[in-house]
Parts: structure tokens; C-alpha cells; sequence
């Protein structure tokens, strides 16, 4: 068995662009090293944006999540006592901790092992953009 480990950075634009589809960056790694079969794991070292994987072909998908998750974790909440880093802190908080940080990815025959319509997403909760750092971990 082999491990290879690299380092993934996604320059955020913020929530307002909402989810940054990363599916082809991890699949340039798995290129890079000439997978054939065995296992990605990504993860996300930060608390407030989150993994997902998600539809990838119609863009209203995307919206409809996005639009659902701001009425599941409004800004501005009266009962919010973390307030410290801004209104939207505490709901990407929140926004992240039902979702994920990391996913993992079966590799099958050189390619990720997704469904048709399946694309990974870094799902940025905070307003601000930001420099995200992701571990890409490779099993074969």
C-alpha cells in the first residue's frame, strides 16, 4: 500500500459565489500519480465552509442549497453569544457542522468513482472570501 499526502488551496470569493467545485483538481492529482484503484480522502482544515458532494449540472441546485442553508442558519440570530469575528461567523459555524470536512472518494480504473451528475464542492459559509487549505490524501 502507498500514501501520498498533498496540500490543496482554494482562494475563495466568499458565500456570495457559494460552492467552489474542486472535483477536477482532485482528479489531476490522482493523474499525477498514476492511480489506478484505491481511495482519496479530502479534508478541510477550517470550521467555517465544509465539504460536499453534490449535483453538478444544473447551477439552481446550487442556489437552492444555498438559499436553504441561510434560512437554516440565519445571521443576525439574537441567540447567538459567539459574535466576536462578525454576523456570519456563528452561522457558517453552524452551516459547517452539518455538513462535512472531509469526504472520501473511491479511485476505480483511474478516475474517481462518482456518479454522472456528482461533482465535489468546497462550500465557502462565511461572507468574506478566504485562502482554504485542503489535505488531499491518496491510498493505493
Amino acid at each position: 500500500m502507498t500514501v501520498k499526502h498533498s496540500e490543496l488551496l482554494v482562494d475563495t470569493r466568499g458565500r456570495g459565489a457559494g460552492l467552489y467545485e474542486i472535483t477536477s483538481r482532485i482528479a489531476e492529482q490522482i493523474s499525477s500519480h498514476a492511480i489506478e484503484n484505491g481511495l482519496a480522502n479530502v479534508f478541510l482544515r477550517h470550521t467555517s465552509c465544509s465539504l460536499l458532494i453534490q449535483e453538478n449540472a444544473d447551477p439552481t441546485a446550487a442556489y437552492d442549497l444555498i438559499r436553504w442553508f441561510a434560512r437554516l442558519a440565519p445571521e443576525d440570530d439574537p441567540e447567538y453569544t459567539h459574535t466576536l469575528e462578525g454576523a456570519d461567523d456563528m452561522p457558517a459555524h453552524l452551516r459547517a457542522a452539518v455538513t462535512r470536512t472531509s469526504e472520501q472518494i473511491p479511485v476505480i480504473n483511474g478516475v474517481l468513482g462518482m456518479g454522472t451528475w456528482q461533482g465535489l464542492y468546497l462550500f465557502e459559509h462565511r461572507r468574506r472570501g478566504a485562502l482554504r487549505k485542503l489535505w488531499i490524501t491518496l491510498v493505493f
